[in-house]
């Protein structure tokens, strides 16, 4: 099997030599340029699998990406979950004792991370936000929030926006998840890696073989939801939906997850959902990437209905393989499905299933809103846009780079 590393060249068919050539001359101007991102963990999650690709194609264009995680306790981690829920609109009751547990965790990492010759940090989403606080600034500090801030919870957003205020620029998702502050505010899609495992082409018989390892049966169509073990992805949602469907069409519906090393909530939401396993409902947890890529593309239709979303990179995944998408009407997810075209955004239990219905009993529907999926991603969600827009943010510090050089 081929393991070379793809660079940006090899996006030359998919965006044009036009699109290539100019990242590479915005590259050429940054060559050697330091830049650190620090998030939570290394797998698990749409925040990890963005990094691990970006860090490569921005190396192969000659930039010195760096990536570090901070570490945290089990006590640590369930505090920032219970941030990041509030953050995305839910209730929270953060006691002196646990903000203290947040606080200290960071100061910890200080004394095991010693940015010093970075020309710039980017910190990812609430873990790691209090970083910047323990630090002399010695260059640019970037907050990249990828979580859905529609709603957050005024106190908390009041508390934290103070912090985020000592940054010197703030990255969201998309322009709904803009907030009062006093700093520049940019807005990045997430992309996918189009020659990454979970993206690349298979073969009938590679995708044969990955379903049929984990045991999932290909007689009837297959209906899938590939997500982490999240409430907030709402696994059971697409359960009631999917039995909703069924008193018309025959299927299979198979719930394909995993538990992120940050999120603590996981293991009780996986074990709630086994409940509700049965001959055509299955439920699996694991970490593989082929797995994720064979039910993508073996799937008739792919479900990503979230209540809350930041983005949803399982949405583009699904849509860059030609497999429709029916997604909660919600966040990122809308700036990736325009309903009934490359795709459908439901608002309900009752409209899922509807929508599902639609589509398994509708090849020539099922193929039209793939092929406009696949489109959609190809001219606006490739990674190839993502580490451009990374790139001129690097550039927009080019002054500041440069005079550090000469000194």
């Amino acid at each position: 099997m081929d393991k070379r590393v793809a660079t940006i060249e090899d996006y030359a068919p998919l965006i044009g030599n036009e699109a290539v050539e100019r990242v590479q001359r915005k590259a050429m101007i940054l060559k050697d340029f330091r830049v650190l991102h620090i998030n939570s963990t290394f797998y698990g999650g749409g925040v990890a699998q963005l990094l691990s690709s970006l860090m490569v194609l921005l190396g192969t264009l000659g930039l010195k990406a760096d990536w570090r995680t901070i570490h945290g306790s089990p006590d640590f981690f369930s505090v920032t979950k219970k941030i990041h829920n509030a953050l995305q609109g839910g209730d929270i009751n953060l006691t002196d004792r646990k903000l203290q547990i947040y606080r200290d965790t960071i100061h910890e990492n200080t004394f095991m991370m010693h940015p010093d010759n970075e020309d710039m940090i980017v910190v990812h989403d609430p873990q790691p936000l209090l970083l910047i606080e323990f630090y002399k600034k010695h260059c640019p500090w970037i907050w990249r929030c990828h979580i859905d801030l529609s709603k957050p919870h005024p106190l908390l957003w009041q508390a934290i926006s103070r912090t985020v205020e000592r940054y010197d620029a703030a990255i969201f998702h998309i322009p709904e998840y803009a907030r009062e502050l006093r700093v520049p505010q940019l807005f990045f899609m997430p992309a996918i890696n189009p020659f990454s495992t979970t993206n690349k082409p298979l073969s009938e018989d590679e995708i044969g073989e990955r379903l049929a390892r984990y045991q999932i049966p290909t007689d009837l169509p297959i209906v899938a939801q590939v997500s982490r073990f999240d409430r907030w992805k709402d696994p059971i949602g697409v359960i009631e939906a999917f039995k909703m469907a069924r008193k018309k069409i025959n299927a299979t519906l198979v719930l394909l997850g995993n538990i992120a090393a940050d999120d603590p909530e996981g293991p009780d939401v996986y074990q709630a959902l086994l409940s509700h396993q049965e001959e055509r409902v299955l439920i699996l947890s694991c970490q593989d990437a082929a797995l994720v890529n064979a039910l993508q593309r073996k799937a008739a239709v792919i479900f990503q209905k979230s209540i809350r979303e930041g983005f949803g990179l399982t949405v583009t995944e699904a849509m860059w393989k030609g497999t429709p998408v029916i997604g909660g009407n919600v966040g990122g997810i809308r700036h990736q499905i325009q309903d009934g075209e490359n795709g459908f955004l439901v608002n309900s239990v009752a409209e899922a299933a509807e929508r599902l219905v639609w589509l398994l009993e509708d090849p020539e529907l099922r193929k039209r809103i793939g092929s406009a999926a696949k489109e959609t991603v190809r001219s606006k969600f490739l990674l190839s846009r993502y580490a451009e827009q990374h790139l001129d943010l690097y550039g927009a510090f080019e002054t500041e780079f440069h005079l550090r050089r000469l000194v």
